[in-house]
Formats: structure tokens, sequence, C-alpha cells
């Protein structure tokens, strides 16, 4: 039987028996369920609505957001092997479109609006509406959650209903954006941890 590959291993360049492999080891069940999340979001056996190289867009989308060059680009080649016409070069336009900093938006009207920040109100471009089709709400939707989620209203997920998108696969939307979230984070630490671990052996 083939192993399947950690991904989260994959992605720092983890290898069998090094010190990391020993870190994420002392933490099997997390290490398992991050893996376990990423095959039922990416590799589900029942997919539902929400079709493979939309979960695969959404997932570039994101991790080209937060700037994370080696993610985004395993999910655009994971991308490329799902891909409609045109579908990558359009999601690219929109993380370079989408590209901002944050968080920021509007809190309800009390003693947090004094952090009210203004910032970008991200929407698809025209022009690649026609790639994205009800990607088009999705990556907005996206948009939010990662520098805006004190925006989030009804309203945000009304357009999602009005694009197509059912309840269920709003769900599997959100779980997307927050996954990804997760996981740039785990990947962020493992590769300073990796690199403190360089800079301590080539100090002594």
């Amino acid at each position: 039987m083939t192993m399947k590959i950690d991904v989260i291993d994959k992605l720092v360049g983890i290898v069998p028996g090094s010190s990391l492999d020993r870190v994420r080891s002392n933490r099997q069940q997390a290490r398992d369920n991050a893996q376990l999340s990423y095959e039922a979001l990416f590799e589900p056996k029942s997919p539902g609505t929400v079709l493979i190289e939309e979960r695969y867009a959404i997932a570039y989308f994101v991790a080209g957001l937060h700037r994370d060059e080696a993610i985004a680009a395993f999910y655009r080649e994971s991308l490329g092997h799902h891909d409609r016409p045109g579908l990558v070069g359009a999601i690219s336009a929109e993380i370079r479109r989408g590209e901002t900093s944050g968080p920021y938006g509007s809190y309800p009207a009390g003693p947090l609006s004094r952090e009210d920040k203004a910032g970008l109100d991200y929407v698809a471009d025209v022009a690649n509406r026609a790639v994205l089709g009800r990607l088009a709400s999705a990556l907005a939707h996206a948009h939010l959650l990662v520098f805006r989620p004190r925006d989030a209203s009804s309203a945000a997920l009304q357009a999602l209903l009005n694009a197509g998108w059912s309840t269920d696969d709003i769900v599997t939307l959100s779980q997307l954006v927050a996954f990804l979230s997760f996981q740039i984070r785990v990947v962020t630490g493992l590769r300073a941890l990796a690199q403190s671990e360089q800079q301590s052996v080539a100090a002594e």
C-alpha cells in the first residue's frame, strides 16, 4: 500500500528521522488530524457540490493572499491538475488584485468602534468573472474572512446564496479558509524552528 505524503511535512521539507520529524511525532495525534483535515477537504470521498477545482482555486487564492509562495505554488500546481481553461491565470490575477494587509473593517457601533479601520473591499475583476463563475463570490468571501472578519454578516452569506452556493457549500468554503489559515501558521512556525536550529548549528 502506498503511503500518503504528509502535506505539512512536504511544505516544510521535513524528512523522516530529522529533528523536525521528531518534533511533529511528539504530537502525533495533532499531526494526523491536520493531514486528515486536508484529505477531507481536498480528497473527499463524496465532494458534494463544491468541485475539487473550486476547492484548490480557493486554497491557491488564500495562500496567495498570505504571500506564502511555497504554499501558493503547491495549491497552484494542484489546481493545474483539475483546471478548467483559464482558471489558474484568473486566480493568479485575482491574488494580485486582492493583495493588502489587515485585519480591518468595522465593528458594530459601540466601544470597539474606535478600532474601525478602512481597507480594500475586494471584488473580482469583471474581466475574470466569465472564467470564475460562482467562484467570484467565493473569493470575495475568502478575502473577507482573511482580512476583515469583523465585517462578516448575514448579507455576506446571502451574497453566496445568491451566487448559487448552498448552505452546506458555504460551510465547506469557510472550512477551507480556516484550514488554510491554520496550515499556513503551522508551516510558518516549523520553518522558523528549522531556521533557528540551523543558526544554532552554524554558531557552534
